[in-house]
C-alpha cells in the first residue's frame, strides 16, 4: 500500500514538473496570448458601450453583448488592427533582408544585405543533423521553407485585409441604412474614404513603430533584452543583440 502511495506521489511530482517546465519554456507566448484574450474581451465590453451610446443618440434600441461581438462593427475594429500588425511583421521580416541600419540590433551587419549563402543559412548540403528536414531538402521544399515566415505573415495580412474590407462594408452599410442612405457594393467601399481612413490610420502607426525601434535601439539600451544591444556595446555596433 505504501509503495502504491509512493508511486502515486512520484507521478504527481513528475506531472507538476512537466507543467512547470511547459510554462517556463513557453512563458513569452503564453503571457501575450493571455494578454491578447484579456484585451479582446475588454475591447468587446468597451466597444459595445460606445456602440450602444451611438445607437441611443440615433434613436435606436441597444444591443446585447453577444449580438455586438457577432456584429460587423466589432469584427471590423478587430480585423483592421490585425491586418496592420501583420503588415508590420511582414515588412520588417522582408525589408531587413535588403535594408540595413548602421548601429541597430534590428539590422543585419553592414555588407550582408541579401539572402546570404547556403552555408550561412545552413541549407542543402550545409544543413546539420538538427536542422529542419526541409532545410536539407532541395527544390521547391527548400524554396518554400526558406521563405515560410514571410509567406505566412504576408498571407495572414492579406486575409486580415480582406476580412476588414468585408466586415467594413457591412458595418458601413448598416450606418448608411440608419441614415436612410443606399448601401454600397464591396468594390465601391474598398476605394472609399472611410475604408482608407481606417486602413491608413493603422499603417502609419506601424511604419513609425518600425522606424522608431530601428533607430532608437542604436543609442538606447535595455539590459537583458534580446531586442537591445548589450549595454556596453558601441553605438556603431550593428546586428549585435543582447542575450
Amino acid at each position: 500500500m505504501s509503495g502504491s502511495r509512493r508511486s502515486s506521489d512520484h507521478e504527481r511530482r513528475q506531472e507538476a514538473a512537466r507543467v512547470t517546465g511547459f510554462l517556463r519554456d513557453n512563458a513569452l507566448g503564453l503571457a501575450f496570448l493571455l494578454a491578447f484574450a484579456a484585451a479582446l474581451v475588454g475591447q468587446a465590453f468597451a466597444g459595445r458601450a460606445e456602440f450602444n451610446s451611438q445607437l441611443a443618440v440615433d434613436g435606436f434600441a441597444r444591443v446585447g453583448f453577444w449580438e455586438y461581438v457577432s456584429s460587423s462593427d466589432f469584427a471590423v475594429d478587430v480585423t483592421e488592427n490585425w491586418q496592420s500588425e501583420y503588415l508590420q511583421f511582414f515588412l520588417y521580416i522582408t525589408a531587413t533582408i535588403w535594408l540595413l541600419q548602421r548601429g541597430s540590433p534590428e539590422s543585419k551587419k553592414m555588407g550582408t544585405a541579401g539572402t546570404e549563402t547556403d552555408q550561412d543559412q545552413r541549407v542543402g548540403r550545409h544543413a546539420g543533423s538538427d536542422s529542419p528536414a526541409w532545410a536539407g531538402a532541395g527544390g521547391w521544399r527548400q524554396h518554400v521553407f526558406s521563405r515560410s515566415l514571410g509567406l505566412v505573415m504576408g498571407g495572414i495580412f492579406v486575409l486580415s485585409w480582406l476580412a476588414q474590407s468585408v466586415t467594413g462594408v457591412a458595418a458601413y452599410n448598416e450606418q448608411r441604412l440608419r441614415d436612410l442612405q443606399a448601401p454600397v457594393d464591396w468594390d465601391q467601399y474598398v476605394v472609399s474614404a472611410d475604408f482608407w481612413d481606417r486602413t491608413l490610420q493603422n499603417w502609419q502607426s506601424e511604419f513609425l513603430a518600425i522606424a522608431s525601434m530601428a533607430v532608437l535601439s542604436i543609442y538606447l539600451r535595455q539590459r537583458g533584452s534580446p531586442e537591445s544591444k548589450p549595454v556596453g556595446a558601441s553605438h556603431k555596433a550593428t546586428g549585435v543583440e543582447g542575450g
